[in-house]
């Protein structure tokens, strides 16, 4: 809730047996049951986006060896994984056998 006089938000407080609602402007309620405060952040529909196989084909191919299987070419994607100040995350994926890894440099 809010201060109907400022627009801060009401704090919850015990004053002898009542719980009330106050402000630092010092406006407060009357006597309430229960006073609480919740904060729902939501969280993002997709954190990675996983590429499918069949648009593997749109993708650029690059040099690069596979941990896996030893092949020497690869297709990669970037990602912005972190701040926007920072680097984005270059994924790789390997043409003969679809191992992906990242590559952070």
């Amino acid at each position: 809730m809010f201060c109907p006089k400022c627009g801060s938000i009401l704090m919850p407080k015990r004053d002898a047996s009542k719980k009330m609602l106050v402000c630092s402007c010092g406006y407060r309620t009357g006597d309430v049951e229960q006073a609480r405060i919740k904060e729902t952040i939501p969280r993002p529909e997709k954190e990675v986006e996983v590429v499918d196989t069949k648009d593997m084909q749109a993708l650029p191919l690059t040099e690069a060896e596979c941990e896996k299987c030893g092949h020497k070419k690869a297709y990669f994607w970037t990602v912005q994984t972190r701040a926007g100040d920072e680097p984005e995350t270059k994924f790789l994926r390997c043409e003969k056998c679809n191992h992906t890894w990242r590559d952070y440099s």
